[in-house]
């Protein structure tokens, strides 16, 4: 007698799957995507496709940017705006020089930016521009190395053209309250840009609620792709309003997709945030973006956040409990995926000048856990593909275990 029961299929966890396809997993506990991606099976496979339409001649030009259309609007849903604001640069740096000279700026107009808590490629765009005349504002941090909203909200006036600020610190990694910031940017009429490479694909935004008018970023860390490759995004607010430093070919309103035609001596810009485009794609890093933002939709960017914080929670609880100096709050507003470890500038990149920060460094090489030292603290970053394991193991190392 058989039996007529329909069998229940066993369901693999998302995250659990999501994790089988990185290799680098398979020998170490990855703790450094605030450094650098590593690449799932499905994002190599994309470049491969690439790689071989060149080697066998079987994609034209037209074809490629198809993945440069498909990755763009895939980034517009992780962020919940529309495809026509986004636009294809290369990287955080490509994107925040964008803005900075396409922004109609002058002499007397001022940028407001705390230079102490922003990376250097969020500085020097804005340095240069004293050599038209603009006032650069600099305000310093908090003594805990967070943003002093309030110091540069009190900057801004009515010659505020830009403020700037990352979404998340690099170190030592405490998140940016946005939406304060960006409204008190619409009271005066300023653009608010945000450096969002340390939290694109890990933590939510959207992108359509918060008052940010720009958010520049690469694919290369949370968004899992390439180097060379990233998005900006532009408020519909703003997109007329700006008017690109160089202008090529994709940044032109064309009738055709012939890449070679002249459209006249007579242009109109592209009417979305492609008039920021320029030359060539990084066409490799479209084919695996579009991959990486897949995986990331299917996971939900709402999840992701959630497993991630709850993950940073307990690596900050975890190293806090040893008895050891952690920079940002485990919990609340200001906790991002970033957790660092030590006194903030007791060193620099790579380095730090307390010996305990060395010999846990030293220590966690050893356990191949990845991890940098950055402003003199040691510093971890939690993705989706990590496990509750993983952070036990981390502890367990630094501990001495």
């Amino acid at each position: 007698m058989t039996s007529d029961a329909v069998p229940i299929p066993f369901e693999v966890d998302p995250f659990e799957r999501f994790r089988s396809g990185f290799p680098a997993l398979r020998h170490k506990t990855y703790l450094s995507v605030c450094d650098k991606m590593i690449l799932h099976d499905d994002v190599r496979a994309g470049v491969d496709r690439f790689l071989d339409h060149l080697a066998e001649a079987s994609a034209n030009r037209a074809d490629h940017e198809l993945m440069v259309v498909s990755s763009r609007q895939r980034f517009a849903r992780l962020m919940n705006v529309d495809a026509s604001t986004v636009a294809a640069v290369r990287n955080v740096s490509d994107g925040v020089n964008t803005i900075a000279w396409a922004m109609p700026m002058a002499e007397g107009d001022n940028v407001v930016v705390c230079v102490d808590a922003e990376h250097p490629n969020n500085i020097y765009p804005w340095l240069r521009l004293k050599r038209r005349g603009n006032e650069i504002r600099l305000v310093g941090h908090l003594p805990d190395g967070s943003l002093d909203l309030d110091a540069m909200i009190n900057a801004i006036d009515d010659r505020t053209r830009i403020v700037t600020c990352a979404s998340v610190t690099f170190a030592p990694g405490h998140r940016t309250d946005l939406a304060k910031l960006g409204e008190a940017c619409r009271q005066k009429g300023a653009f608010l840009l945000v450096d969002g490479v340390q939290s694109a694909g890990i933590l939510a935004h959207n992108l359509s609620d918060l008052p940010v008018d720009g958010f520049a970023t690469s694919t290369s860390k949370g968004l899992l792709g390439l180097y060379g490759y990233g998005f900006l995004y532009v408020s519909p607010a703003w997109i007329d309003r700006l008017e690109p430093a160089y202008l090529s070919r994709p940044a032109v309103a064309m009738t055709t997709d012939d890449h070679s035609v002249m459209g006249g001596l007579d242009y109109a810009y592209q009417p979305d945030s492609r008039r920021f485009e320029v030359g060539s794609y990084n066409l490799a890093g479209a084919y695996a973006a579009d991959a990486s933002l897949d995986l990331l939709l299917d996971l939900g960017i709402e999840e992701i956040e959630t497993r991630v914080l709850e993950l940073s929670a307990s690596l900050n609880e975890g190293i806090a409990g040893l008895g050891l100096p952690v920079a940002v709050p485990a919990r609340g507003m200001q906790q991002s995926h970033i957790v660092t470890v030590g006194v903030l500038d007791a060193g620099g990149h790579g380095f730090s000048t307390d010996p305990t920060i060395g010999l846990l460094s030293k220590r966690l090489e050893e356990a191949h856990v990845s991890h940098t030292i950055r402003r003199g603290q040691l510093r971890f970053a939690v993705h989706a593909y990590n496990t509750l394991d993983d952070i036990k193991h981390t502890v367990d190392v630094i501990a001495g275990g």
